[in-house]
């Protein structure tokens, strides 16, 4: 499993914005996930459920598309999938993805440009903690490229946060 970006992961990552940029549009948080197979097809997208899961403040899209792909999948599968993200998975994301079993994750923003972007707004009280050292600490490798287009990935958050409260 490459642990370098290609152009595929690229053109995957601008699709996890659009599900993040569709999400805002649905009046939830600008964040989306996508997951892709090993035969590199689109099988699952999810947007943020913050709002349209009743004010869940674990609705992250990533934990999410997680928990569903963990139900559609098998662990030995999962591992030769890619989830692609607008943010990197906070801490609870990450280990949503470490027990579902996904293999690789791709994403556009770090937690550390989010935290310096949002500060402490009560609907998003960034948890700073890299997920690779979430991965790192478990049993078995996952994959992690990102940050990638940060600011591309940047703009999707800038205005939503500085006119939502």
């Amino acid at each position: 499993m490459s642990h370098t970006a290609s152009d595929d992961d690229l053109v995957f990552l601008r699709h996890a914005f659009s599900v993040a940029d569709q999400s805002r549009l649905a009046g939830d948080h600008p964040f989306g996930a996508i997951l892709v197979d090993g035969q590199g097809e689109v099988v699952m997208t999810q947007g943020n459920g913050f709002s349209s899961e009743g004010h869940d403040m674990t609705a992250h899209a990533e934990r999410l598309l997680a928990s569903r792909a963990s139900k559609a999948y098998s662990a030995s599968a999962l591992r030769d999938f890619t989830l692609y993200s607008s943010a990197e998975p906070c801490a609870m994301c990450a280990g949503a993805i470490y027990w579902a079993g996904i293999g690789r994750v791709v994403y556009g923003q770090s937690e550390a440009h989010l935290k310096a972007m949002t500060g402490n707004h009560p609907e998003n009280p960034t948890l700073d903690l890299p997920c690779r050292l979430v991965f790192a600490a478990g049993q078995r490798d996952t994959v992690v490229i990102g940050p990638l287009l940060e600011e591309e990935a940047a703009d999707l958050q800038r205005s939503f946060w500085e006119t939502h409260s």
